[in-house]
């Protein structure tokens, strides 16, 4: 990309100490904001989506969207109307569809396009390029789909094929963007497709098909459906971000004497394991859910309050890594400063983010004097009495910067982190709103 040096040069310096505190809202989910613009394309009827994040990951979906003809209105940065097409109704695009930095996009496009009349190809930015696409490819292959990859990676070359067939597939490892792409594929296959997890993963694609009228059978981990079924335009009300929250929720842990609360948080059980390990550390979080409508598809949402509190180390079992996939960052900072030894295993998954998240959080720490060892496939570190400064490289992963600059609260001397444009993928706004909240951040 031409800006790429420039936006690598992007940085954070983080002065040491402060507190945290105040009530605020964090942006849109990412999750939720992808599949409602996916689902109101390809759905009959004009759909309203509020609560929209307007970060670059969901504005590329929004593009590649439009790219496939379909027209999307945006009344405001956080309400967009959704003029959807049908299952029938995507155009063939004109050029290569550029998900920036989104891996879900891409994974999720992959499943949707697998079936039209036209071919595609799927790009990004070079962090996408890097990252594996093979898991989404193997079970849409066994549905028929004919995709190819450069050695398990971007460019995705989907030469479409609207026969598909229904599977039943047992997936390898518990991933909602694998999960999605097969139901999104399935939609189109001739049959009933059937997906069983080995733990539970994120379910936003099967609460929002059943907003969309499509009917789902459930029945312990596995999840089926009909091929043929028709999606009709909804409203879609985007709660906050749980995993944008999770920065704020452990400055709090940390720094929040005064108390922090977080409001209209999405706290969909799939999602918020990070409060489970939190509170297990001796975290004091309450949580006030919100009454949501008996919509089919509704997700859950609270305010969250939260305050200072001593914690303890603990250990992390791989069960309970899927709940909290893209929390680590944050939980790894909120470790560091524990009593004691923190554990995390079975989280090999996080080596294929849009970093190698365990590999990232191991340097990172060591830079501020936190004695760590990197597993194959998790993390050990021992809590360190206060942290120390130093310049942190985020790898252009935008959850590392975060995690980083919340470390600053503990601090002894500031923190530079390096690389940080990609910040605006899932959170814009967050040196203001990190300001607001007390952090002493300055975006250079």
């Amino acid at each position: 990309m031409s800006d790429a040096p420039a936006r690598a040069a992007a940085r954070y310096r983080v002065l040491p100490g402060g507190g945290v505190a105040g009530t605020f809202t964090v942006p849109g989910d990412k999750s939720i904001s992808h599949r409602a613009l996916m689902l109101g394309a390809i759905a009959t009827g004009d759909t309203r989506i509020g609560g929209f994040l307007a970060g670059e990951d969901c504005l590329s979906t929004l593009g590649a969207l439009t790219a496939l003809g379909v027209r999307i209105e945006r009344p405001s940065d956080t309400e967009v109307l959704v003029h959807g097409v049908g299952m029938e109704g995507l155009a063939a695009p004109t050029a290569p569809l550029d998900m920036g930095n989104a891996g879900t996009a891409m994974r999720l496009f992959t499943g949707l396009l697998a079936p039209q009349k036209f071919n595609s190809t799927l790009i990004g930015d070079a962090s996408l390029m890097r990252r594996p696409m093979q898991r989404v490819v193997v079970p849409l292959a066994m549905m028929g789909a004919q995709i190819r990859t450069h050695d398990g990676r971007p460019p995705v070359e989907i030469r479409g094929t609207p026969h598909l067939r229904a599977i039943h597939y047992s997936l390898p490892v518990a991933s909602a963007q694998v999960k999605s792409a097969v139901l999104l594929a399935g939609l189109a296959a001739a049959g009933r497709t059937r997906l069983t997890e080995p733990a539970p993963s994120r379910d936003h694609t099967e609460r929002m098909l059943a907003a969309f009228g499509v009917a789902l059978e459930r029945e312990g981990r596995s999840i089926a459906l009909e091929g043929g079924q028709r999606l009709t335009a909804t409203q879609v009300a985007v709660p906050a971000d749980f995993s944008s929250a999770a920065f704020f929720i452990v400055a709090a842990c940390l720094a929040g004497a005064a108390g922090v609360t977080l409001t209209n948080v999405g706290v969909n059980p799939t999602r918020t394991g990070l409060l489970e390990l939190l509170r297990r550390m001796g975290a004091d979080i309450r949580v006030h859910e919100r009454a949501v409508g008996g919509a089919p598809g509704a997700e859950p949402v609270a305010d969250l309050e939260i305050r200072q509190s001593p914690l303890h180390g603990i250990t992390v079992h791989e069960s309970e890594v899927p709940l909290s996939i893209d929390e680590f960052p944050a939980f790894f900072v909120a470790a560091a400063c524990a009593s004691g030894e923190t554990l995390v295993r079975g989280a090999l998954e996080l080596r294929v983010k849009e970093s190698d998240r365990l590999a990232a959080m191991a340097d990172g720490l060591a830079t501020l004097g936190v004695e760590n060892q990197l597993l194959p496939d998790g993390l050990w570190l021992r809590g360190a009495e206060g942290l120390g400064g130093g310049t942190i490289d985020s790898r252009g992963d935008h959850r590392i910067a975060m995690a980083f600059a919340v470390a600053a609260l503990k601090a002894s001397a500031p923190i530079e982190i390096l690389d940080v444009a990609n910040v605006a993928t899932s959170f814009p706004g967050f040196v203001g709103l990190a300001r607001a909240a007390g952090l002493r951040i300055e975006a250079l």
